[in-house]
């Protein structure tokens, strides 16, 4: 039965919301276990980089294979190592065989997010390519926020919460089965470069500036999750303020992630880009002068997330625009491996920021960050998209 794109785009944004889940779930959750069991904070911070780590070490690896075996199976056998590593959590309770299966899933969930974003990418139509992304990114970010909610079920029993979570996994999963494979597309000018750095290379080449949203929007939420609450308790705030203050970032960025892709859709991403950094940069440089305010930080954080918490999507999108079908595998890994690299980098820059300079306000951290990466973004000339020039192929 030939599947319908209605329903093949609905499963791919199921499995983008238990993918969130799951990652909202797992970074709290394992946080909180790991204190409980009065591990040191620079140990609990470092085994939560274990994810990222995955991500990178699958991402240079998973564009050849897609080509050949096409996304269906891809997303299969990422969403299996997840569900499975889940189950394998509540069996041996030792800090290095976490980590091990945190790496796991790290690996298994960026096989399964690079097979639906660029599934998603590559079979939009141009018109409605934002809001498609937008809706792509806005799941992922509603799977996100309901993940923390099963960290109270360690009360329970320290295995539900995993159980749990990959249950909901299978069920996602199995609708697999009932939609139609697809191959990525292959033009003449790349099929002849079977190197896939080499197709990385020439994505980097013409995208680069696509893939500094990614990038930043890793660093932002990694600092605002993993920075901000250590800041915010060595300036008075207590631990259950901050349990209201940073979902509000993940919550306005729920707002606003459709209207902005529709938004990108008709007027272009880099004025929508644009605006939107400006408007964060503005956010956060005035929380810095309102940061023992409750209510001002709730407000700015929702404000924040409804402009700059939507980069990802549209860095993605951006992204889609400037590169040819056939590099959009390769694209959509270099977004990943942007987000990757700023969520890594993000809490350590942090961290040394808050030691060195602890008189300063930390939000000063953010708003350098975001002006770091608009600069190019607005200095770069409006890139036309590659399929209407002449790429020559590397060999």
């Amino acid at each position: 039965m030939r599947t319908t794109t209605k329903f093949r785009f609905l499963v791919l944004i199921l499995l983008v919301t238990i993918s969130g889940f799951t990652q909202g779930m797992l970074l709290p959750l394992i946080a909180v276990i790991l204190e409980q069991n009065q591990v040191s904070s620079s140990i609990n911070g470092l085994h939560a980089t274990g994810l990222y780590i995955g991500v990178l070490i699958a991402s240079p690896f998973m564009e050849k294979p897609l080509r050949k075996i096409g996304y269906k199976p891809m997303i299969a056998f990422g969403g299996a190592i997840v569900f499975t590593s889940l189950f394998f959590f509540p069996l041996w309770d030792a800090l290095w065989f976490w980590f091990i299966l945190r790496v796991t899933i790290g690996i298994g969930d960026q096989m399964l997010h690079f097979g639906t974003q660029t599934w998603i990418t590559s079979t939009s139509p141009e018109e409605k390519r934002g809001r498609n992304i937008a809706l792509y990114g806005l799941f992922f970010g509603a799977g996100f926020a309901l993940g923390p909610i099963m960290t109270r079920l360690v009360s329970v029993h320290i295995a539900l919460p995993f159980v749990i979570s990959a249950l909901f996994s299978v069920v996602v999963w199995s609708l697999l089965f009932w939609i139609r494979n697809e191959i990525p597309e292959e033009e003449e000018e790349y099929s002849t470069s079977s190197n896939s750095f080499k197709r990385f290379a020439k994505a980097l080449q013409y995208a680069w500036v696509a893939f500094l949203p990614p990038f930043g929007y890793g660093f932002l939420e990694a600092t605002l999750h993993g920075n901000f609450p250590v800041y915010a308790l060595r300036i008075g705030h207590d631990v259950n303020t901050l349990s209201y203050i940073i979902p509000t970032f993940a919550a306005g960025s729920l707002l606003s992630q459709l209207p902005l892709g529709i938004l990108s859709d008709k007027i272009g991403r880099k004025k929508v880009l644009v605006f939107v950094i400006l408007a964060g940069i503005v956010c956060f440089y005035t929380a810095s002068f309102y940061e023992h305010s409750v209510l001002w930080l709730i407000i700015l954080f929702i404000l924040a997330g409804v402009f700059v918490g939507s980069i990802f999507s549209l860095g993605i999108s951006y992204m889609t625009d400037i590169l040819p079908k056939s590099l959009l595998p390769a694209g959509n890994i270099m977004c990943g491996i942007a987000f990757s690299i700023g969520s890594i980098i993000g809490p350590y820059l942090g961290g040394v920021y808050i030691d060195w300079f602890p008189q300063a306000s930390f939000f000063h951290v953010i708003t350098s960050m975001l002006i770091i990466i608009l600069i190019p973004i607005l200095l770069t000339q409006q890139p036309r998209p590659a399929s209407s020039r002449h790429l020559a192929s590397s060999n």
